[in-house]
């Protein structure tokens, strides 16, 4: 399946970002979020409630080997559709995993950092073709990745970002629709149709 950045009529407010030269991870976090400019409201299409935000095309399918591979796609994920320093974020989704794994369970997986280039917590999702394992506490595999970089001094906005990604992971019609849904715009719209009525 093709990336939904890739589909056909889909609209990317961050085609125009300008990237920063790729850096060596040794780059500190605070060095590497120079060259970017925060994200805005005005730049988010989509206002999935009043803390999340998410771009309509930041949803893919992939087949990857183990969590490095997923972490290292979310990251990609980032930067190509909110202009974020990839290394920056997999440093921060790396670092927190050595906290404990963010296999929320239920076959979901809910990788989270912070960043000063995101204004509110934003999110992408990514779908596996085949489940791996992330070291979830009900030792089941993992199907369904949402990824979150939040605001470095978003603490209740976090946690309710947070929160409202775990209501979701814990309506297990709600996420094996997405597992069988037949393409990104599908998955977008159940995703977003979820989270708009948990809101209202």
């Amino acid at each position: 399946m093709a990336e939904a950045g890739e589909r056909s009529g889909s609209f990317n407010v961050f085609n125009e970002v300008p990237t920063a030269p790729s850096r060596s991870r040794s780059t500190s976090a605070a060095r590497s979020v120079v060259a970017f400019r925060p994200i805005s409201d005005q730049d988010c299409p989509l206002v999935m409630d009043i803390n999340i935000v998410m771009q309509p095309d930041a949803v893919a399918s992939a087949r990857l080997d183990g969590k490095t591979q997923v972490l290292g796609k979310i990251s990609e994920m980032f930067g190509r559709f909110y202009g974020l320093d990839t290394d920056e974020i997999l440093e921060g989704l790396e670092l927190r995993e050595t906290l404990g794994s963010t296999g929320f369970g239920h076959g979901v997986a809910i990788p989270h950092c912070r960043s000063s280039a995101v204004k509110r917590p934003t999110m992408v999702l990514l779908r596996l073709d085949q489940p791996v394992d992330f070291g979830a506490a009900d030792r089941e595999p993992v199907s369904l990745v949402f990824g979150l970089v939040s605001p470095e001094n978003a603490g209740a906005t976090h946690l309710h970002a947070l929160a409202a990604i775990s209501r979701f992971a814990r309506d297990d019609a709600m996420v094996q629709a997405i597992e069988d849904a037949p393409d990104a715009d599908a998955m977008f719209a159940l995703l977003t149709n979820q989270f708009l009525r948990d809101a209202a």
